[in-house]
């Protein structure tokens, strides 16, 4: 973080700060990656249902340990999707550049 230096005169907020330690660093993928399976738990009521995520290339994987519960959740899978999309967007933490979720697979 070079360019934050002690000397530098003029205010730099957290949150700027923060998002170049992350992109410095190289943290946004795997950072993105838990914030999705917590956007999952908070918007698709199946937290306990779920017993395995798996993100990749824009495709959320969820194992459903509950063949009911997968079935309602497949019906629903575009409202989760659009739902998904809102939870990440007010994420002040989430790259939405590098990763978006543009489908849900459920097994």
């Amino acid at each position: 973080m070079s360019q934050y230096r002690i000397a530098r005169k003029e205010a730099v907020d957290m949150e700027t700060i923060i998002r170049d330690y992350i992109s410095e660093m190289k943290l946004a993928s795997g950072l993105n990656r838990q914030r999705i399976f917590a956007a999952w738990d908070a918007v698709s009521g199946a937290e306990r249902f779920t017993i395995g995520k798996e993100y990749r290339s824009g495709t959320l994987t969820v194992w459903i340990s509950s063949s009911v519960v997968r079935d309602q959740l497949y019906f629903q899978r575009q409202t989760i999707l659009s739902m998904l999309g809102d939870e990440l967007s007010r994420d002040p933490l989430f790259d939405s550049s590098k990763d978006e979720v543009k489908n849900i697979v459920l097994r």
